[in-house]
């Protein structure tokens, strides 16, 4: 009885079609979060190089200074594998065929982006990580251009 009713509604009311550019309703995209993940990332990798390996007999400093190392390299790794699914889901969900015309470099770009996150979770280089938040940088610098929009680039540190 009830899908009887239904079916009838639907067919007095219709349902209009609609289209979209993007799998989601235009504004839920934004490269911010895979930003401040990466600033975290190189963040947490300045600090581990920072630290100060405690004298082997101090028992106490030395479990304190692998705490403090352990908790670091979490991050780090939590960070990265954000910042990963955040270019992934841009590059998956947000840009189309339509702009690789305009960025032809746009798989090449993506790729490198995700590789260098994978690499910031199995090494400590400030190098990679300053890679990789350039790399952030301009797939910031590409998504606000697909919107014709001139969005600063700012960071936190």
């Amino acid at each position: 009885m009830f899908n009887k009713i239904a079916t009838k509604l639907q067919d007095w009311f219709p349902a209009p079609e609609v289209h979209a550019h993007c799998d989601g309703p235009c504004g839920v995209y934004d490269p911010a979060s895979a930003r401040i993940t990466a600033e975290a990332v190189y963040s947490m990798t300045k600090k581990i190089l920072e630290l100060e390996v405690p004298a082997a007999s101090d028992a106490k400093a030395t479990i304190a200074y692998q705490n403090t190392l352990s908790r670091y390299i979490a991050i780090k790794e939590e960070q990265a594998q954000k910042t990963k699914e955040d270019i992934l889901i841009l590059w998956t969900d947000y840009f189309k065929p339509v702009h690789l015309d305009a960025y032809p470099d746009l798989h090449t770009t993506f790729w490198q982006a995700a590789k260098l996150c994978s690499a910031c979770k199995v090494e400590v280089s400030l190098q990679h990580a300053q890679e990789l938040l350039d790399a952030v940088q301009k797939i910031h610098q590409i998504f606000w251009a697909t919107k014709n929009r001139d969005i600063t680039w700012y960071k936190a540190s």
